[in-house]
């Protein structure tokens, strides 16, 4: 009965648009360990729509983990859970793909930024919820190109970053890559802590304006996909590799 009664206050959109993600989440890591780890076309992540994709699942997973920091407590407590989740992928990934370690990669980014807000949260419920969404909008795309040496806009360049700041690793973790950095999956501080303030902001507005009340519904497999969103991208990863290894297996 208590479970039954918490379902009914979730608010099931958003844990199917989560799910949906995570879904196409899978599949690209599937296509990216299938085409580009094991080398059936390792040019497969030059082609632009895969950029788009990537970009597309990457942000609407991000944004959807700023909205559901509005439902969620100790923040900062589930701020280093999610830290450490991200750590044991890249612990992984150094020991079974060293080619392709993830340094920074999406659950570090979430986990911080959760961190982030449970340390700054009083300030931040005082910022006007349009203002909020605004302003965190802009400071993502002003230093959107930060790990490319620029403040701009996009792919529009202002000004440019001194270089001794991509002179070590020492700051990647924040956005600042040296040249021969690598990560199969890289999401730094800036500018991607500011979209998901955004989607914090966003939902606030939401709330505001009564909209709330359609996210309440969605069901099925993608709600349950999005309502346990962390332990299947945990065991998603090896599985995926894995079967893109058995199938690679097929073509080479």
């Amino acid at each position: 009965m208590i479970r039954s009664a918490a379902l009914k206050k979730r608010y099931n959109l958003i844990d199917m648009l989560r799910g949906i993600a995570i879904a196409n989440m899978i599949a690209f890591h599937f296509c990216y360990d299938f085409f580009k780890i094991y080398g059936v076309c390792t040019e497969w992540t030059s082609f632009p729509w895969i950029f788009i994709w990537e970009r597309f699942i990457c942000c609407t997973f991000i944004i959807l983990s700023g909205i559901s920091l509005n439902f969620s407590g100790k923040p900062v407590f589930r701020g280093i859970v999610v830290n450490i989740c991200g750590l044991l992928i890249t612990a992984v990934t150094l020991i079974f793909v060293p080619r392709f370690p993830v340094w920074c990669g999406i659950l570090n980014l979430i986990g911080t930024s959760m961190i982030v807000f449970g340390l700054l949260g009083k300030p931040l419920q005082k910022i006007n919820s349009t203002a909020g969404a605004v302003v965190s909008f802009l400071l993502f795309m002003l230093t959107y190109g930060i790990q490319f040496g620029y403040i701009g806009i996009f792919d529009i360049q202002l000004i440019q970053l001194p270089r001794l700041l991509y002179s070590s690793n020492a700051l990647v973790f924040l956005g600042f890559i040296p040249k021969d950095f690598f990560s199969a999956d890289y999401f730094p501080i800036f500018p991607w802590l500011f979209l998901f303030l955004f989607g914090m902001f966003l939902w606030r507005i939401i709330k505001e304006n009564g909209q709330d009340t359609y996210f309440k519904k969605g069901s099925g497999f993608f709600c349950f996909l999005g309502r346990h969103s962390l332990i299947i991208y945990l065991i998603h990863q090896p599985t995926v590799m894995l079967a893109a290894c058995l199938l690679a297996q097929m073509f080479t």
